[in-house]
């Protein structure tokens, strides 16, 4: 007998800054508006669970959607992508969700993200409040360890953009973010998704996600919760941002909720879904009932 997921996946041309991208996204449920923002070098694959779960499916509209240069939103036409180096920059990371929501005509959806995906939860709440009910930043937090940046921009993370470093290298380093509670399936596939992506598009987010994500502690105090809801969840094993990390910017931003998650590493809405799950429920049914 076939088995069919809930599913659907489409394709939507959005223009940002004068460029037309054709953005790939997959959704389920109906309901509220639940925007979810995958990891670096990755795609919106990592969220197929949360995607398949109908406990929140019944209530809200949960959407993934590629990056462009990632998954299946393939580079843009027109642009001579093949002559230039691929960055991620800040204001990029916000315009497309932004821009994505307004084509889609969301009425302030939740953003939802994980790694650079949490950072911009973060940035979110700071720009554009307006635009967002609240968000949910998984491993996020004020910027990323400093031990893990090169000083000045020639320092970028480039080798995960050498043509000497295979697909394969890329998803074994994954391997050491992930929590050693996690099922070894949901790692591997965690690790299959990095073997896949695009040459340089891994080393090109890391401008955002080490350089151009870069909160002060006043613009975390500003970041008003009674316009936007602001939440944390950090995994206890993630090596990339720890738990003491998200605290600090927890302690700043007025009227938000941070939860440490045990046993869980830096990819958790991948890596071990149900135990992510049930930190992710308390917080969409508060949003729910705030929404009414």
């Amino acid at each position: 007998m076939v088995k069919y997921e809930p599913i659907t996946g489409h394709y939507i041309n959005i223009e940002v800054d004068g460029i037309e991208y054709r953005v790939y996204f997959e959704e389920a449920g109906q309901g509220i508006p639940f925007l979810v923002g995958h990891t670096a070098g990755s795609d919106g694959r990592q969220y197929r669970h949360l995607l398949n779960d109908a406990e929140v499916t019944k209530n809200y509209r949960v959407i993934a959607f590629d990056l462009p240069y990632h998954g299946k939103s393939l580079p843009p036409h027109g642009v001579k992508w093949w002559a230039q180096e691929y960055n991620m920059t800040k204001q990029l990371m916000m315009d497309i969700p932004n821009t994505f929501a307004q084509a889609l005509e969301l009425d302030r959806p939740i953003y939802m993200g994980s790694s650079m995906g949490g950072h911009l939860a973060i940035d979110l709440a700071h720009s554009y409040p307006e635009k967002y009910r609240a968000t949910i930043a998984v491993e996020g937090a004020l910027r990323s360890a400093i031990e893990y940046v090169d000083v000045g921009m020639e320092g970028i993370r480039r080798e995960f953009d050498n043509p000497n470093v295979s697909r394969n290298s890329i998803g074994a380093a994954m391997l050491l973010n992930m929590s050693p509670y996690s099922p070894e399936a949901n790692v591997r596939e965690v690790q299959w998704m990095y073997m896949q992506g695009g040459p340089g598009i891994f080393a090109g987010d890391l401008l955002y996600y080490y350089y151009d994500h870069n909160m002060s502690p006043d613009e975390a105090r500003s970041i008003d919760t009674s316009k936007c809801m602001l939440y944390f969840l950090t995994g206890e094993y993630d090596p990339n941002t720890s738990p003491a990390e998200t605290s600090e910017i927890a302690k700043l931003v007025k009227g938000c909720k941070f939860w440490p998650m045990a046993k869980l590493g830096h990819f958790p809405v991948s890596e071990n879904y149900p135990e992510f799950r049930k930190y992710l429920l308390p917080i969409l049914e508060e949003i729910k009932a705030a929404s009414r």
